[in-house]
């Protein structure tokens, strides 16, 4: 076969394979617009209708969860991009004692499953007196050791002697992070971004533990409690399930060019 029928042949599955993951997006978006009788049914777009929209946000307090959600996901965001980025550089770069060893304590606790530690940090939470607050689901989620050992792999493949250069020019060690790296960092900071957004954004099982009051509740464990009231009404639901997932395709087209270069780059950008 010639490139080019191979090239199409490429094409089609990858269409294929898009089209395959958009079916429960496209699923959800369609029932959340037809009326309850209508639910699961081929219909004319006349019957569509954001009455089901209406009712989700005069039902419910989803302006609150929603807010308490962007509180919980910025904040755990900065702090994690602030740790993994200075971590990530310092084990990457840096000299000092202890350094390897330091390495096998990342990598250590990434086999550790998150479930094990639920139980402790809850007791911790509730020592603090944290529960049912923001402060407990930010707190213990400022530093992910996943995004240490990206920052890590990232900062590796950045050759030594830009930051030599920066040294000899009178840069410190902050000076050369700020001024070099940093600014080459963009790639990475992107794919963590998308990571940690999207997994503070879905996060359930933290938020139901840790927080009780309604008012506290972000935006997935509200909406999960909707579907409990009314797990017969799957347009309201599937309603739900879009102003969920908005936020984060909205994130993904914003920085998915820095996201590619991430995984397609070295790290040097010309």
């Amino acid at each position: 076969m010639s490139k080019k029928i191979w090239k199409g042949l490429f094409w089609v599955l990858l269409i294929a394979l898009a089209l395959v993951f958009l079916v429960p997006m496209i699923y959800a978006v369609y029932n959340s617009l037809l009326p309850l009788d209508k639910v699961n049914k081929i219909v004319s777009p006349s019957y569509f209708t954001f009455q089901n929209y209406v009712d989700l946000f005069t039902g419910y307090p989803i302006v609150t969860w929603f807010k308490n959600t962007v509180i919980v996901a910025v904040l755990t965001l900065v702090f994690q991009l602030l740790t993994a980025l200075t971590a990530g550089y310092a084990l990457a770069k840096l000299r000092f004692p202890g350094k390897n060893f330091s390495f096998m304590i990342v990598l250590i606790t990434l086999m550790i499953p998150f479930q094990v530690l639920l139980t402790p940090l809850y007791i911790m939470i509730s020592k603090l007196g944290w529960n049912d607050t923001l402060i407990g689901l930010i707190v213990p989620f400022m530093l992910n050791m996943l995004y240490v050992f990206m920052s890590r792999q990232y900062f590796l493949t950045i050759p030594n002697d830009l930051i030599e250069a920066a040294r000899i020019d009178g840069l410190g060690y902050l000076g050369s992070f700020f001024k070099i790296v940093f600014p080459l960092s963009k790639p990475i900071m992107a794919t963590i971004t998308i990571f940690n957004f999207v997994q503070s954004w879905n996060a359930y099982l933290v938020p139901s533990t840790f927080v009780s009051s309604k008012e506290k509740f972000t935006l997935v464990v509200g909406l999960n409690t909707l579907k409990d009231t009314y797990f017969n009404r799957l347009n309201l639901t599937m309603a739900g399930v879009v102003v969920i997932c908005i936020p984060i395709l909205i994130l993904f087209l914003l920085l998915q060019k820095q996201l590619i270069r991430g995984i397609a780059s070295d790290g040097i950008k010309g």
